[in-house]
């Protein structure tokens, strides 16, 4: 942090070469005074006007601003957006509406990320005078701005010369620039940064990203932070486990499978975890039930659920939260091989149930099923919650607005959906009951894991069969909510890194407890 003669609180956390980050944040100076001379400035307004700042930017420009938006009949309302060019001495003015409701978290970080996609290099941001009972709301305006500002350019071709180490500059003018800063340096870049590296794990291509490279890619986020043990089993160790359903989907690849486990202990000694389960399929073609070629390149974010965990193991630990967290992360790639799992195949899970397998195209929910085991009997936790990209079935329901929420619990069920609307990230309940359990019921094994429709309700009775029914479990399908085919206010085109922001208000929900 570096305080200036012009009050410039700098929060220049831009992510480097020493992250498990590819792409670069944007660097946040928290301004309480100097109105920008020049640039791009993006300002909010209500349904009776500009801020204080905006009014003082008005009488710079004459009144010109003003009599702009009165001529675009502009109202204020929440997310309205109006830009003008070349109104001397800026290059770019714009004003997006804020409503006239008190703005909670979530919509402080859609405005934020509205901001955003107005600026595409070093920009002012006019903040004051935000209507909300929310405290520091500017570092929530940043957060908001990181999260939509996501790039992911790595592959691009740079001329020689081409200056890529200057992250972009965003100066925010807030009432309280010592809070915002504060809040936005000590907890929410935390959570930006974890968002970052699960949309970097799922936007690298399966050449890159692969078991074993994805924990290389994971780990360096965790260097020096305190309270955090990295376990990781191979192959050898997953045999010594008995894990031969999570074995048999990485039959069919030149890549061993792998199970990485980041367990966050900051926590009263002793206490029983909360676990978050991730599926890591880091490319799924669907085995010998290969799936059609046209847009199976999509299947390089099949790890969505791994990658939404480590991102917010991450987010917890480097802000030093008051809980113990593991995290439980299989990892494998389902290929079509001469030894790969077949149809019909029955494999033995960890706890020694066997699996007749339906389809090797689903093979996530075969990862969680040791997973989960390992999870109950190696930490014990108090609440399980596994997430993944695991049925069209569940994408087909929901589309690209709510992630899946199945659990056995009901009330736990809105529960979710309390957490989601928190986080930005909506959940929406489908059903499980003991129809679906009796549906998977094979003649030769325990179960069978596919068993036609509600195939979403089939694929959480699969992982639900192995975890204990006395202990609360949440099972998120996000299979239409990882991916973004168009921008939404706080993620960019591409991959969402959903769950991240929802893990993360879980587990500040289960720490306030």
């Amino acid at each position: 942090m570096r305080l200036t003669a012009t009050l410039v609180l700098s929060s220049a956390l831009a992510l480097g070469a020493t992250s498990a980050v590819a792409a670069d944040m944007p660097e946040f100076r928290f301004n309480v005074t100097d109105l920008p001379e020049r640039g791009d400035v993006v300002l909010f307004a209500d349904n009776e006007g500009l801020s204080d700042l905006g009014e003082e930017l008005d009488q710079i420009l004459g009144g010109r601003l003003s009599t702009a938006l009165h001529r675009h009949e502009f109202d204020g309302s929440f997310g309205k957006i109006a830009s003008f060019h070349a109104l001397a001495p800026f290059d770019t003015v714009t004003v997006i509406g804020m409503g006239d409701e008190m703005l909670t978290k979530r919509e402080l970080h859609d405005l934020g990320g509205h901001a955003a996609s107005q600026a595409d290099g070093n920009a002012t941001v006019i903040a004051d005078g935000l209507h909300s009972r929310i405290a520091a709301p500017g570092a929530h305006i940043a957060k908001g701005f990181a999260l939509r500002a996501y790039d992911f350019d790595k592959y691009k071709f740079k001329d020689v010369g081409t200056d890529m180490d200057d992250p972009q500059v965003v100066t925010l003018h807030v009432d309280d620039a010592d809070a915002a800063l504060r809040l936005f340096d000590n907890d929410l870049v935390h959570v930006v940064e974890g968002v970052y590296l699960a949309r970097d794990l799922g936007t690298e291509p399966g050449n890159v990203i692969y078991p074993q490279t994805f924990i290389e890619r994971v780990q360096p986020g965790f260097s020096g932070v305190s309270n955090v043990h990295i376990t990781v089993l191979d192959e050898a160790d997953m045999r010594r486990y008995g894990m031969g359903v999570l074995l048999g989907t990485a039959r069919g690849s030149v890549h061993d499978g792998r199970m990485l486990i980041v367990n966050y202990t900051g926590g009263t000694p002793g206490d029983a975890p909360l676990a978050l389960v991730g599926k890591g399929v880091t490319f799924d073609t669907g085995g010998i039930s290969l799936k059609p070629n046209a847009n199976m390149w999509y299947m390089k974010s099949d790890l969505s659920g791994a990658a939404a965990v480590a991102g917010t193991l991450l987010a917890t630990a480097k802000r030093g939260e008051n809980i113990n967290v593991v995290g439980v992360m299989p990892l494998s790639e389902n290929m079509p091989a001469a030894d790969a799992i077949r149809p019909g195949d029955v494999l033995t899970s960890m706890g020694g149930k066997t699996v007749e397998i339906g389809s090797t195209d689903a093979e996530g929910r075969l990862q969680l099923i040791d997973a989960v085991q390992y999870t109950q009997q190696e930490h014990d936790p108090y609440m399980l919650l596994n997430i993944a990209t695991l049925t069209g079935a569940a994408a087909r329901a929901m589309g690209d607005d709510y992630g899946a929420v199945l659990t056995r619990d009901w009330a736990l069920s809105l529960r979710m959906m309390k957490i989601g609307d928190l986080a930005g990230e909506d959940v929406w309940p489908l059903p499980l009951n003991d129809g679906h359990f009796e549906q998977i019921e094979s003649d030769i094994a325990d179960i069978v894991s596919t068993a036609g429709n509600p195939g979403a309700s089939i694929g959480a009775a699969v992982v639900g069969t192995f975890v204990d029914e006395d202990l609360p479990w949440v099972h998120l399908d996000i299979a239409g909510v990882d991916w973004q085919d168009s921008a939404k206010p706080t993620i960019p085109k591409g991959h969402a890194g959903w769950g991240v922001r929802f893990m993360d208000e879980l587990v500040r929900a289960e720490a306030d407890k």
